[in-house]
């Protein structure tokens, strides 16, 4: 079979430059929320939206964006809608985990470590997943190396994420902090996606499936509101010290 060429950067540098942004902002985020979390109020609602927030914008978002910018020389892209879902799921999940594990009471390095390796492991099956969901006529294959070298920095990424979690950050440093993490998330998913090769399969059939924007428009559109949302919580609370999120959300 004829290898195909793959192009990462379709529509130049608006793609990866639009996914490191958003990946920033909602690392920025979701480490406002974790110290928000850490002064013991409402702590599981803190900690499940600095769980959207990293793990749904800051990651999530992060990959689907730079797919956007993704195509394969002489074959189509569609995507399976339910594995796309389950991709963003699994990104939150799994930083929900280790958020709540190294922020437990007599948590230590042993619990930074282990939530690093759950997390990153999942983040890489996140990344993985995703490229489940992508369906094309084309063969897809997967250089073993470049895969096991992804879910190592996956894992670094995500004990950083975790460290910078439990240290408390202003301003500048919080931002200074989101920009190191978006990068590393980047460098994950390009190396992960480095490792793909595809090929040409004679008389294929046409792929199902959604087209990327048909079914990441509505997600993306959904999870901006939900970040539109933590922020307006996050200005509340520091404007106000005292007020405390509902309580219904415990």
């Amino acid at each position: 079979m004829d290898m195909l060429h793959l192009e990462h950067f379709a529509l130049g540098w608006l793609t990866p430059a639009l996914a490191y942004f958003l990946s920033a902002t909602g690392c920025a985020i979701g480490l406002q929320c974790t110290k928000q979390a850490r002064r013991g109020r409402r702590r599981l609602g803190w900690l499940a939206m600095a769980s959207i927030a990293l793990g749904g914008t800051g990651i999530w978002v992060m990959h689907f964006v730079a797919m956007l910018g993704f195509s394969i020389e002489g074959a189509q892209i569609r995507f399976d809608v339910p594995l796309t879902v389950l991709s963003a799921a699994i990104a939150i999940a799994v930083v929900g985990i280790g958020l709540y594990l190294v922020s437990s009471p007599g948590s230590g390095r042993v619990s930074l470590i282990i939530g690093g390796v759950i997390t990153g492991l999942g983040i890489g099956a996140m990344h993985y997943t995703g490229m489940s969901a992508m369906q094309t006529d084309a063969h897809i294959a997967y250089d073993p190396a470049r895969v096991a070298l992804s879910l190592v920095i996956a894992t670094v990424v995500a004990t950083a994420t975790l460290w910078f979690s439990l240290r408390s950050w202003g301003v500048a440093s919080t931002l200074g902090a989101a920009f190191v993490l978006a990068g590393a998330v980047a460098t994950m998913h390009y190396t992960g996606m480095s490792a793909m090769h595809a090929h040409a399969v004679p008389d294929a059939a046409q792929p199902r499936g959604a087209e990327a924007l048909e079914v990441l428009g509505p997600l993306l559109g959904a999870l901006s509101v939900v970040t539109v949302g933590l922020l307006i919580g996050i200005s509340m609370t520091l404007t106000n010290p005292h007020r405390s999120m509902p309580e219904g959300s415990h």
